[in-house]
């Protein structure tokens, strides 16, 4: 069994390519024929355009995954290789066995949506082929370097791990992760165009008069470039977390369970980490659409969109509450965690009321009578929370609790020995202190001041919490040095509770991703092109929210069951670990020595 992954991984990568090919001599066909002359094509029971978002989603989520896992696969090589702790290259071999799999499916799912455009789609595939023709080409013999570079990272990880060889192995991930990246930027471009063309194109300039620069290099390309890497990286660090949960509930021995619960840790830290920094990339892609078009910033925003964030406050409180939840849980295995435990439930209690602050809606869904009732849409008290004022400090204050969670999670078994620790701890605790006014002072201010100004206030809560982010960390790095340990973490001793939490962040970043590329989407209405080529279709309406919702956890489920698929066979490709008696040597800070990479 041991070998078993091989062949079924380059079988898959042969379907993948003969699929791939096989598409591109039909667009050919397809482009030449201009499919009878068909303006739309359609498909069984769901329909053409569900059809197209069914395919484009789990290809994107599938995309997600595979371009986030790379980078934190080879961070951990790269760290392994610095540290000379060999647990962080089995952990990124074990992230890199995942991909195999998944970055098969990545492939087919998106030559199955390349099929459904050119048939269901036709003319606007044609429209966008004659802009981006070059670029696409690009892309295709990106996609087949980073195919060659992912398998040759793989399959030669054994083979090159000792001296100038490991470092050539590290650059083949390094390369692994700039053709990944490059081939996201150049389909981001295709996105963003149709949401964002350039000024100069209107409905009657001809594709083929458009620069291609231009239209690569949109008003919304680069922040939806930063946008996607940052949440990548979530999304990849809750589904690695989702199945170190899944090994670590599957376990048969105690090395097992401390090996795939340090796995879950560093998922979880990964996932919840970045998605710290995450709402900052979303209020500058936020931004940049308002400057592009206040039309669409207000269908976004304002418009019959808006409820959209009532939900993604919602789904955002869930991550942040289970991804804090699994850390105070984490506690219990760490020796000196006790004396902190006592501040989670205040914590808690901060989160909850920023949460519900943040879910508040502007205006209520009501009968006429209940208007009246209220006096107008606006709830009499609640009302003054559903303002950007109340929700950017609420979510800037979650973001500091959050920080202080990992910051104590990272001294709970520590005792500085610096001479300046008790000043180190206070400059920190200013620090949290001076942002929580900062952040609260302009959340008020905001009241007592016109729109514009209002949006210039969350500038200022936003620059808080990041110089607060880097100085506490800084300081904590150094004051950290050399610290004497209260014990060695208890790895395996989590209680099963503990792994839904982060199942829960799993399906909850997927749900949310497939919700924010519905809102993407949506925004542009009866436009394939906004403003440029209009949707004549019998679907060119903006689907209700209600359906928006079945089609996305369709969208979930099926990418989920896939995904449950891989687990499987990741299992079946490794070898078991085999028992060993614990010694008396303290494992490093990073995570069990006990624990030996499956498949090594």
């Amino acid at each position: 069994m041991k070998r078993w992954g091989r062949p079924i991984s380059l079988k898959l990568l042969g379907v993948m390519s003969l699929t791939a090919l096989a598409l591109h001599l039909f667009a050919d066909v397809a482009w030449a024929q201009d499919l009878a002359g068909r303006d739309y094509g359609d498909f069984p029971v769901i329909g053409g355009r569900a059809a197209v978002w069914i395919a484009a989603q789990v290809h994107l989520l599938f995309a997600a995954f595979v371009l986030g896992v790379p980078m934190f696969a080879v961070a951990a090589e790269g760290w392994g290789m610095y540290s000379g702790e060999s647990n962080y290259d089995k952990l990124a071999k074990e992230f890199t066995r995942l991909l195999l799999v998944a970055y098969s499916a990545t492939a087919i799912w998106g030559a199955i949506l390349s099929f459904l455009l050119i048939t269901i789609f036709p003319n606007l595939w044609i429209y966008l082929a004659e802009i981006f023709e070059v670029s696409m080409w690009v892309y295709v013999g990106l996609f087949f370097f980073e195919s060659f570079t992912l398998y040759l990272y793989y399959y030669g990880w054994d083979r090159w791990k000792q001296g100038r060889a490991k470092l050539g192995h590290l650059t083949l991930g390094i390369l692994l992760n700039v053709f990944g990246t490059v081939v996201m930027l150049i389909a981001n471009s295709w996105l963003t165009y149709m949401m964002s063309p350039p000024a100069e194109v209107t409905a009657d300039t001809a594709p083929g008069m458009i620069p291609l620069w231009n239209a690569i290099a949109n008003a919304t390309w680069m922040p939806i470039n930063i946008h996607r890497v940052i949440a990548n990286l979530v999304f990849g660090g809750a589904i690695v977390g989702a199945y170190a949960a899944y090994r670590f509930l599957m376990a048969k021995t105690d090395e097992e369970r401390a090996h795939y619960d340090w796995m879950g840790y560093v998922g979880n830290l990964i996932a919840i980490g970045w998605l710290i920094v995450l709402p900052f990339a979303g209020y500058y892609l936020g931004r940049e659409l308002y400057e592009f078009s206040p039309q669409m910033g207000n269908t976004l925003m304002g418009g019959f969109m808006s409820w959209l964030w009532i939900i993604q406050a919602f789904l955002i409180g869930v991550l942040f509450l289970a991804g804090n939840y699994y850390l105070w849980v984490g506690m219990g295995r760490i020796p000196g965690a006790e004396r902190f435990t006592p501040y989670t439930k205040y914590m808690l209690v901060v989160l909850v009321i920023g949460v519900m602050v943040w879910a508040t809606p502007h205006t209520m869904i009501a009968n006429r009578e209940e208007v009246d009732a209220m006096g107008g849409v606006y709830h009499p008290f609640l009302g003054v929370l559903g303002v950007m004022s109340a929700k950017n400090t609420a979510v800037n204050i979650m973001i500091l609790t959050t920080i202080l969670s990992f910051l104590l999670y990272g001294r709970a078994n520590k005792n500085p020995t610096v001479p300046w620790a008790r000043t180190g701890t206070m400059v920190q605790g200013a620090l949290f202190v001076i942002a929580a006014i900062i952040v609260m002072f302009y959340g008020i201010y905001g009241y007592f001041v016109d729109a514009i100004t209002r949006v210039g206030f969350s500038v200022w809560q936003v620059l808080a919490v990041l110089v607060t982010i880097v100085g506490v960390g800084i300081i904590h790095l150094f004051m950290m040095r050399g610290a004497e340990s209260r014990g060695d973490i208890r790895w395996g001793q989590m209680p099963p509770r503990s792994q839904y939490a982060l199942f829960i962040l799993a399906v909850t970043f997927t749900w949310l991703m497939g919700l924010m590329g519905y809102a993407r989407s949506g925004i542009r209405q009866h436009w394939h092109v906004w403003e440029v080529v209009r949707d004549t279709s019998e679907w060119a309406s903006t689907p209700a929210l209600g359906y928006a919702a079945v089609v996305i956890s369709a969208c979930v489920l099926i990418f989920f069951v896939l995904v449950a698929f891989i687990f499987w066979l990741g299992g079946l490709a490794e070898k078991p670990m085999a028992p060993q008696a614990r010694t008396d040597a303290s494992p490093s800070t990073g995570g069990p020595e006990l624990a030996p990479a499956a498949g090594d």
